[in-house]
């Protein structure tokens, strides 16, 4: 299945995790060391919501974004996500994202499939860091689980390279493909606040 008919689900998936948070679960820990939920929030809100649908349509990039704005300080937060998020990923549902190249920062062009490819691991990765973190539990039909286990086996190498994974985690073969694409991409299955 392709990932360009997956990202309006991988976006729902955030969205609905993102609208779950509660103010008693913004100060809390996440599975990323450098990130509470507050901030983990900033980070995905200055990625995945204007710059990853810019992205999409080759618009040029502004740089890196301002992850130390405290989105939450603003009333209606979540919703405002979920409409960056929403569109974002409308506009990676479009065969012609996928082509040719495209940056999310305007610094560093790559092949767009690549970098779609990205934007879909980040969606639900971060979903995953924030539900663990609040209490909440992730849920993904097989075609969003398989594709994310997909996704970040074909990208480990260059994002442990890069820092943006971190060293695997060891996950029993028998694992759901959930555990075994969370322990690829660094991360725990059994990690708690």
């Amino acid at each position: 299945m392709e990932l360009r008919t997956l990202m309006v689900r991988a976006a729902d998936a955030s969205n609905e995790v993102v609208r779950g948070l509660g103010p008693e679960t913004l100060d809390r820990s996440t599975p990323c060391p450098e990130y509470d939920v507050r901030a983990l929030l900033g980070h995905l809100s200055g990625w995945m919501t204007g710059r990853a649908r810019a992205a999409a349509l080759k618009q040029p990039g502004t740089g890196a974004p301002d992850e130390t704005r405290d989105i939450t300080a603003e009333p209606g937060w979540a919703d405002r996500y979920a409409e960056g998020a929403g569109a974002a990923a409308a506009a990676w549902s479009e065969p012609a994202a996928w082509e040719g190249t495209s940056s999310l920062s305007g610094q560093m062009q790559m092949p767009a499939e690549m970098l779609g490819g990205l934007v879909f691991g980040e969606f639900l990765l971060h979903a995953w860091d924030l539900a663990v973190a609040s209490g909440q539990k992730l849920t993904l039909d097989d075609d969003l689980a398989l594709a994310l286990f997909d996704q970040v086996s074909s990208m480990a190498g260059m994002a442990r390279e890069y820092g943006a994974f971190g060293p695997e985690v060891a996950v029993s073969p028998s694992a759901s493909v959930i555990d075994r694409a969370l322990g690829l991409a660094g991360r725990d299955p059994g990690w708690t606040s």
